[in-house]
């Protein structure tokens, strides 16, 4: 009976040890993935091709080369059908024996070999963490592979235009910045974000916007209204303008990453909402405004996934200053580099034949100065959110 007795009390022991040692729902849940099983295997085979021409040229004894297609408005074209900048053919070779490219080449390599661990790893790592993973002093010498996160930043460039692959499908985010707030209710990962109960500050737009992590759930939002600053957004947020108005409120921080324009796409395509753009009126607002609506130059190869064709300019203009009875104290005089810039931006050939746009940056010009959409304070301080945008959208009033 004693050994009966013993192995039942033991018996208890084992079964209470095993349910402590059985992981709860929660911590078994699977992980949500920013890439899918599927992308994951095609971004590391183009990986494996890049570097195996790599090795096969040092086997057969030639110099080693990468060809990186070219990132300028030389290797850009505007595509008049899709309304969008789109990426040429041009490349540049670099090659391993060349002096003023080895260091370029070997970062390409070093930098690929980082993304294809974090794949298989299934993890991701920010901008920050790749120069990090990727930074030592090569053996025997003083050299760095990076003097700093600027040309690491460049290189993941490069990999991706070379890899004809997104910078998530590398699993590699950038800084959060960015924030949403309005009518609309989003899964971040898997989690329920109620944007219309974000507080002063608003839900943080994450550098990775794709279907795999942010989905969308009930919106009754009629519009998107982007502006260029957390300043104007707070003002535009304290005053429930997107409550008041049944919209989505968005900011960049000033020019928009990736993750926002990324946001702003998707809500344009797949929700149908208009987007309407708050900017300064200077060729730096004016800037902002064509990179959410036709692309980046230097990034043409992702404007397909992230320009906004349809985007609309609702101000602040050049002829607000006078329309809006503004103060001389608004006033901030255009410097050489601004008014280079604004004549560049008129010579686009997505705003050369605008002429509501040639008018507007001729009239900036013109009038010597430029003004930022705070400006709008001098009026009252609510004046941009109950009179100036309100007044705009009844009319119509925008540029395309």
């Amino acid at each position: 009976m004693a050994t009966k007795k013993t192995t039942k009390k033991t018996a208890k022991k084992t079964a209470k040890k095993t349910a402590k040692k059985t992981p709860s729902k929660k911590s078994t849940a699977k992980r949500s993935r920013s890439v899918s099983v599927e992308r994951d295997k095609v971004t590391s085979s183009k990986i494996v091709k890049m570097v195996e021409g790599v090795a096969k040229s040092s086997l057969a004894q030639t110099d080693p080369f990468l060809d990186i297609p070219v990132r300028s408005v030389s290797n850009m074209k505007f595509n008049t059908r899709k309304r969008i900048l789109e990426m040429g053919e041009n490349t540049q070779r670099r090659t391993l024996f060349n002096v003023g490219q080895a260091r370029k080449f070997m970062q390409g390599v070093l930098l690929s070999k980082g993304c294809k661990e974090l794949i298989e790893a299934d993890k991701t790592l920010s901008l920050r963490g790749m120069y990090y993973m990727s930074l030592h002093t090569i053996e025997g010498t003083n050299e760095k592979t990076f003097n700093d996160q600027g040309e690491s930043d460049g290189i993941l460039e490069d990999l991706e235009v070379t890899l004809n692959g997104l910078r998530e499908e590398l699993h590699v985010f950038a800084k959060k910045r960015g924030t949403m707030v309005g009518n609309i209710t989003i899964k971040d990962n898997g989690d329920e974000i109620n944007c219309r109960k974000m507080g002063t500050g608003g839900y943080a737009i994450p550098s990775i916007c794709e279907p795999d992590v942010i989905e969308f759930e009930k919106c009754e939002a009629d519009f998107v209204l982007h502006v260029e600053k957390d300043t104007v957004w707070s003002r535009f947020n304290e005053d429930r303008f997107w409550e008041e108005h049944n919209c989505i409120l968005t900011e960049g921080s000033g020019q928009p990453p990736r993750g926002v324009r990324r946001l702003l796409h998707r809500l344009n395509k797949e929700l149908g909402l208009p987007i309407y753009c708050l900017l300064d009126c200077d060729p730096w607002g004016h800037y902002i405004y064509s990179v959410i609506k036709q692309g980046s130059i230097n990034l043409a190869f992702e404007s397909q996934r992230m320009a906004v064709p349809d985007a609309k300019f609702i101000g602040i203009r050049s002829d607000d200053y006078d329309r809006c009875d503004l103060s001389t104290d608004v006033r901030i005089a255009l410097n050489d580099r601004d008014i280079a810039r604004a004549n560049q931006i008129a010579d686009y050939p997505w705003f050369l034949d605008r002429k509501p746009w040639q008018k507007e940056i001729r009239t900036m010009l013109a009038n010597g100065f430029k003004m930022e959409v705070e400006s709008l304070i001098t009026k009252d301080i609510s004046y941009v959110t109950e009179v100036y945008v309100p007044e705009r959208l009844k009319k119509k009033d925008f540029l395309d």
